[in-house]
Formats: C-alpha cells, sequence, structure tokens
C-alpha cells in the first residue's frame, strides 16, 4: 500500500475513534454542548479532506462507504456552517460514521501492516 494513503487510513481510524468518544456522551450532552458539536464539526471536517486525498490517489472505499460525501459534508460544514441542522450532524456521527469505521476495518488493518513493514 502507498505510505501516503496508509498514514491518511490511520488517521481517519484515529479520528472515528474520537467520533465514538463523542457518541458516547449521547445524543443530549452533544446537542447541549457547543464545543462538543465543535469539535465533531472539525473531525467530520478532517475526515472530507483525507477521503479527498484517498480518492485522488486511487484508493477504492469499501462498501458503504462514499468519499465523496465525506468531502461533500465537509464542504458543506466548511462553507454553510450558518446553515448546519445538528440532529443531522448527530445522525452522522450517531449511525453514519460507526458503520464507516466497521466497512474500513480491513483498510486499516493493512494500513498498519504496510506501515510496520515500512513499504511503499
Amino acid at each position: 500500500m502507498d505510505r501516503k494513503a496508509a498514514k491518511e487510513l490511520l488517521h481517519i481510524n484515529g479520528w472515528l475513534e474520537r467520533v465514538d468518544e463523542i457518541v458516547e456522551r449521547g445524543r443530549e450532552a452533544y446537542l447541549a454542548d457547543g464545543l462538543l458539536q465543535e469539535a465533531g464539526d472539525s473531525l467530520m471536517m478532517k475526515l472530507g479532506e483525507a477521503a479527498n486525498r484517498l480518492s485522488r490517489l486511487g484508493v477504492l472505499a469499501p462498501d458503504g462507504v462514499e468519499w465523496a460525501l465525506a468531502v461533500a459534508n465537509r464542504n458543506f460544514l466548511i462553507h454553510q456552517y450558518d446553515e448546519i441542522n445538528r440532529e443531522l450532524t448527530w445522525q452522522t456521527r450517531s449511525v453514519d460514521l460507526p458503520a464507516w469505521n466497521k466497512s474500513l476495518q480491513k483498510l486499516f488493518e493493512a494500513a498498519a501492516t504496510s506501515i510496520e513493514e515500512g513499504s511503499d
């Protein structure tokens, strides 16, 4: 696996773990805490940027994952920040991203192996 792609995938893995931490706090805590919302937005923006890079590197997304959707979410959060629907961002964080995490596990494992072996 390309080293750049492996690094992006490992970043995504870490960011999805942080998303899980937000989700573990629960919907009500998320909706009541602006700082938690902003942290989640930051993670989604990073995920979108990494998805864009992976797409450009030719890494195919597994079933259930769409790089273009992550990029679109990133763009929306950056450019239409005044129109963010917190119920929708909660849904994305609590349902969609955990599903992505499961779908991406094999790629995460391959990325970790690639980095450990020092292969390109």
